[in-house]
């Protein structure tokens, strides 16, 4: 599923969910929720005790009032509680039922009208936000969260981090590491690992830098997430050189993990038979996660031969990939997953599938585009068309793929310049990625799209990604 999200977008269209707007100014609830400036420090750090010691109730919740409760009879008792529960007062509701039923928007809007969250709604809204791809979503919640009395509490502003990089939007996510008060290395982790997930090798590494200078002492679990920057930033002689300082300075023994970074830095590189050659030189038996990583790199760069003999040699290893690895050729009666790509606008979600008609500007839109591309030098690749139809068919097929489509309405909805998010349920295809790197420099926008593996940052006809996912 792919979708796309803009900010802002006008209008409205079909299919859609629609998200709610931010948090007023000035709201009443967190005007009484902020600790006063005169208040002592105690009173905060009583309240995160309770917290950390399983009082997740929050102290600020009001009961509703019953008066003369006892004088009822039975009918009567019921009666007044199914009147309480239709009146649905907001500072009664049970915040963390609606987070685990998925009730994002609904949970945000009950505390802009005063239901108080304790720590663990905070913890669930963020977790729905990261698992929705819903930016806007998780910008509202942390403006719950910097006016609640939880606002500079570590692990929450971490997973806010957390949240920003699976959303995309690694500005935030630098900000709330920037105004931490406190941090540890899963606040510099988190954010070398954003860095990478969007492209951003080289800002990861940076960070890494800057966490040594601080006098952070590096674990395992650090040069895992710097040899990913590294693959990101295709920096091929810094990985070895934080390969090696990793097992000479830390003293560190790699593991699997480690060994798989530097296969992925020298395979995203081009590099793929000098890490063919430093797979048979590891001092452990390949495994099939290492060999398929050397698969889908040789795929990825053309190398036919080699993602040939890589293929039987993960049959050799596992026997069970021997099918997996037939299914390669379309068979007409192998059933295949349906692509769904989402445009995501500011208040609104709308779904797009490939066999759904769309409205007449959106295909016209999609049809001058397709041939603005082509006149940039686009040219379509047939090969990930696994119909048996003739060229000009499968060029037509591509053409109207479900993330296209969602970039054609994006376009014709929202103002120049806005930049669009997609959010994709299937790994983007070659030709896409081609053709949604030229369309971005022709519309003068930054087009990104997070499919099923990761963030792809479309700018000025280049990807963060640099062509490897």
């Amino acid at each position: 599923m792919a979708s796309l999200a803009s900010v802002p977008s006008p209008g409205s269209c079909a299919l859609s969910s629609h998200i709610k707007s931010g948090i007023p100014p000035k709201s009443p609830f967190f005007l009484a929720l902020a600790t006063p400036s005169s208040s002592s420090s105690t009173t905060n750090s009583n309240k995160l005790t309770r917290r950390r010691n399983g009082n997740t109730r929050s102290p600020y919740m009001v009961p509703p009032l019953r008066s003369n409760e006892h004088n009822l009879n039975g009918d009567q008792r019921k009666q007044q509680n199914d009147n309480a529960q239709s009146a649905a007062s907001p500072l009664n509701v049970d915040l963390m039922r609606l987070c685990e039923g998925g009730k994002l928007d609904q949970v945000l809007d009950f505390m802009v009208q005063g239901a108080a969250a304790d720590y663990a709604v905070f913890l669930a809204l963020l977790n729905l936000c990261e698992n929705t791809k819903s930016l806007e979503s998780g910008k509202r919640v942390h403006e719950l969260l910097r006016r609640s009395p939880f606002r500079g509490d570590m692990d929450l502003n971490n997973r806010l981090m957390r949240m920003y990089g699976r959303c995309g939007s690694m500005n935030d996510a630098r900000r709330v590491f920037d105004k931490m008060r406190e941090r540890d290395i899963s606040s510099w982790h988190l954010l070398i690992d954003g860095y990478s997930v969007n492209g951003l090798g080289d800002d990861g590494l940076l960070c890494f830098k800057k966490m040594k200078q601080e006098g952070i002492r590096p674990n395992g679990e650090s040069f895992a997430l710097v040899l990913a920057a590294c693959a990101r930033a295709e920096a091929v002689e810094e990985g070895f050189m934080q390969f090696e300082s990793m097992k000479n300075e830390y003293g560190i023994v790699p593991g699997i993990e480690h060994y798989l970074g530097v296969i992925n830095i020298l395979g995203n590189a081009g590099h793929l038979n000098e890490a063919k050659e430093f797979i048979e030189k590891k001092p452990f038996k390949p495994t099939v996660e290492v060999w398929e990583a050397l698969r889908n790199f040789a795929r990825n760069h053309g190398d036919l031969d080699l993602e040939d003999h890589v293929e039987e040699l993960l049959v050799d290893l596992d026997p069970s990939k021997a099918k997996a690895i037939s299914d390669k050729l379309p068979l007409p009666s192998r059933k295949r997953q349906s692509a769904v790509n989402m445009l995501e606008e500011k208040n609104k979600i709308t779904e797009y599938r490939h066999s759904i008609t769309y409205r007449e500007e959106a295909n016209e839109k999609l049809k001058g585009l397709s041939g603005q591309i082509r006149e940039a030098g686009y040219v379509p690749d047939t090969r990930y068309v696994l119909h048996d139809i003739d060229e000009e068919a499968k060029e037509k097929a591509l053409q109207y793929h479900s993330e296209r489509l969602a970039i054609a309405y994006g376009l014709i909805s929202t103002p120049p310049r806005t930049t669009l998010r997609i959010i994709k349920n299937l790994r983007i295809c070659g030709d896409c990625h081609n053709a949604i790197k030229i369309m971005s420099k022709i519309v003068g926008r930054e087009l990104i799209v997070r499919d099923n593996k990761r963030f792809h940052h479309f700018k000025d006809g280049e990807c963060s990604c640099g062509d490897y996912w």
